[in-house]
């Protein structure tokens, strides 16, 4: 397509068109403009999303139904149910859904959820089943790489309630390269690492799970993949690390501890307490542990940047969990001599911490704070160190756009500062995607609710566009029959999707987005102004 037809199909005039490319960041906003309700409340009716372009659906994870309901975007101001994909056959559930190549492949946890899961293959044009292979324990994630001769899947392995059975975590490489009847699978786990606990942990790796191996106590979260489908590295939340992959070889190369953020620093401030009836974003002595949930990558001048969402994530089980307030923990006098003040319900005790990290010289007491999360999104190398952080960016924002609902929850209206005490807005899904040379980081807030946008191109010089928040503050978010309010809009958004234009089914970038409180898949159409 020529630059002046390309013009015209993204909105942008003719005298814009000649210069598109060169010039200066544009102004980019979000306009919602299709949406598919399933009416189903707070059961995961619309998680992980991803889009076929040769078929023009959305193809979206019903964790309520236990399957995936394929979505025709043919018109995306009005997206039609056409079909399921039931994952009851071959498991207890879909957990993850990714297309490639006309290829549909299914992540499908267990019915023990401790067992190996498989992965399923399906054609996305008429659905049927091409094969399926057996991967590790609680298959979170799928994705394939860019040239499509690899799927992958991170196994999370999460323990039983009880914590008396802990699988090994791991990321199975599926080979297609003989097609996928044909599809083999190996393994890339972390048993190399066993023994290599105590180094771990001095380089900054969360290992703490009672009685865990390295291969047990990591927990793979999410994959993202090099352009040049070599290297994929997987976020591993609770350790709030990221593994590099070689995926060819089959094997984890390193683990890239990703370090704490100083909520004491300039720029770095967070609200704290669910008790003061006010917004205080304010500094803190603790610090936030990133602990990324979904992450993306994309190049810049011919490297790779990782950019991930922020969200934290604690281990809280019946057989062991490591949650506890600030205000119940033994801090040390000499590092806190006003603790008292700390740890009232106002200040700092509200604030959701940990028991495995912060005695750093054995004494039983607590020499550092610690909070889950950095309530922020990241760039960092391809060898995990910081580029980029949105520092106090989204409670900032959110307290300046919604400040009758800052840090509200996600599945109850009138919750004005619920979730300071926890992990704030909770950013959790993130997508990356070009328009007109530019790139740009969509980050989804999971609590209050909307998407972030941020201009990312130059990882050193990255600029906020916009905020969006389709929900209702005004209504009731459930119907007293149990179903959402149809008119309470977008509640918990999970999967993020990016479809740039040359695949858009109207040629105008939309983004995807699948909120799981409200079990609505919601399209958003994204404009340019260069005026």
């Amino acid at each position: 397509m020529k630059l002046h037809a390309l013009a015209l199909a993204l909105g942008l005039s003719a005298t814009t068109s000649a210069n598109a490319w060169f010039l200066p960041s544009p102004t980019l906003s979000l306009e919602v403009i299709g949406q598919h309700q399933t009416g189903v409340f707070d059961e995961g009716a619309a998680e992980v999303v991803a889009y076929d372009p040769a078929t023009k659906r959305v193809f979206k994870v019903n964790a309520a139904a236990a399957n995936v309901e394929v979505l025709d975007l043919s018109d995306p101001s009005n997206p039609v149910p056409m079909a399921v994909i039931d994952a009851t056959a071959l498991g207890a559930s879909a957990n993850s859904v990714a297309v490639k190549n006309g290829i549909v492949a299914v992540a499908i946890e267990a019915t023990d959820k401790q067992a190996p899961g498989v992965v399923a293959f399906y054609n996305a044009t008429d659905l049927s089943l091409i094969n399926s292979v057996v991967v590790g324990a609680l298959p979170d994630m799928v994705t394939f790489t860019p040239n499509g001769k690899y799927a992958m899947v991170a196994n999370e392995g999460e323990p039983n309630d009880d914590y008396t059975v802990d699988p090994e975590g791991s990321v199975s490489i599926i080979d297609l390269r003989k097609g996928v009847a044909s599809a083999t699978v190996k393994t890339a786990d972390f048993t190399a690492y066993n023994g290599m606990e105590d180094a771990l942990r001095a380089a900054g790796v969360r290992i703490f799970g009672p009685g865990a191996s390295a291969a047990q106590d990591l927990e793979p979260e999410y994959i993202t993949i090099s352009h040049d489908s070599r290297t994929a590295w997987v976020s591993l939340q609770e350790a709030n690390a990221l593994a590099k992959i070689d995926i060819k070889k089959a094997k984890v190369i390193d683990i890239l501890p990703l370090g704490t953020k100083d909520h004491s620093l300039p720029g770095n401030e967070l609200d704290a307490s669910n008790r003061d009836d006010a917004i205080n974003i304010t500094n803190w002595p603790t610090k936030g542990m990133y602990m990324p949930d979904a992450i993306d990558s994309y190049n810049f001048f011919g490297k790779t940047y990782i950019v991930t969402a922020n969200e934290g994530d604690s281990r809280d089980y019946d057989g062991y969990s490591e949650e506890e307030r600030v205000k119940d923990l033994v801090l040390d006098p000499t590092a806190f001599p006003n603790a008292a003040e700390l740890q009232a319900d106002e200040n700092l005790g509200r604030l959701n911490s940990t028991t495995a990290n912060g005695d750093t010289d054995g004494d039983g007491d607590v020499d550092e704070i610690y909070s889950y999360g950095a309530r922020s999104f990241s760039i960092w190398t391809t060898d995990g160190k910081p580029v980029f952080d949105s520092g106090s960016d989204f409670e900032v924002i959110t307290a300046m756009e919604l400040p009758d609902n800052f840090n509200s929850t996600n599945d109850e209206n009138d919750t004005f500062d619920n979730r300071s005490d926890d992990k704030g807005p909770e950013p959790e899904g993130i997508a990356v995607g070009t328009i007109l040379g530019k790139t740009y980081a969509f980050i989804g807030l999971e609590r209050i609710g909307g998407i972030m946008v941020y201009d990312i191109t130059n990882p050193y010089d990255v600029k906020f566009k916009t905020y969006v928040n389709n929900r209702d503050f005004s209504v009731d978010a459930q119907l007293p029959d149990g179903s959402v309010n149809p008119l309470v809009g977008d509640l918990g958004p999970e999967g993020l999707a990016f479809i740039p234009w040359y695949q858009s089914p109207n040629l105008r970038s939309l983004l995807v987005v699948g909120n799981e409180v409200s079990g609505t898949t919601t399209i958003y159409q994204i404009n340019l102004d260069f005026q």
